[in-house]
């Protein structure tokens, strides 16, 4: 029945996991390296929140009761508008990265990941709005909100890549926190 939600799901997780690379050294940059810590310490329970809310809306993707998906999908967008604020947070409270331009890319990821949180919440209020009555209109209005989960991870994608580009994204890199598990 929402498949498609699934899929955009899949979409918003790999968003948050691009912020989370593997590999090399950046030369040692104490600064940024600090930096990195600070945002990567707090970045893998998040990420975790996120992908396991994600494999709850997965879960009921062939579930026949409506309400059943419902409750199981609002819970999720609720855990992911908590997680996404919560990085938001992290990444505010480090500050700017000290590299170029790194005030500019930590605002600009802040408010992508805010922008994220508020429109999860949007998302359960429309699915707590839903009539699970009508499996029709249910599963339509799922379609739905598959379609604006998908929008959602590509204009946040821009601003998290941008976060993690050159010199950050290296000492984000070696921070045990942003490696992928």
């Amino acid at each position: 029945m929402n498949k498609k939600l699934v899929a955009a799901l899949s979409g918003g997780a790999a968003l948050v996991l691009a912020l989370t690379g593997c590999g090399g050294g950046d030369g040692g940059n104490k600064k940024l390296d600090d930096w990195a810590k600070k945002v990567c310490d707090q970045m893998q329970p998040q990420v975790k929140k996120i992908q396991d809310a994600n494999h709850s809306i997965a879960g009921v993707q062939t579930e026949e009761d409506s309400k059943k998906v419902q409750q199981t999908d609002s819970a999720a967008f609720q855990a992911n508008a908590d997680a996404y604020r919560s990085l938001a947070s992290g990444v505010e409270n480090a500050g700017a990265p000290p590299v170029k331009d790194g005030e500019t890319s930590q605002k600009n990821a802040v408010k992508a990941l805010n922008d994220l949180s508020g429109a999860y919440a949007g998302l359960k209020k429309r699915i707590d709005g839903l009539d699970t009555g009508d499996k029709a209109k249910f599963a339509e209005g799922l379609k739905g909100i598959g379609g604006d989960i998908g929008k959602l991870s590509s204009q946040s994608d821009d601003a998290l890549k941008k976060l993690q580009s050159g010199d950050v994204g290296k000492a984000m890199a070696k921070q045990p926190g942003c490696q992928k598990k």
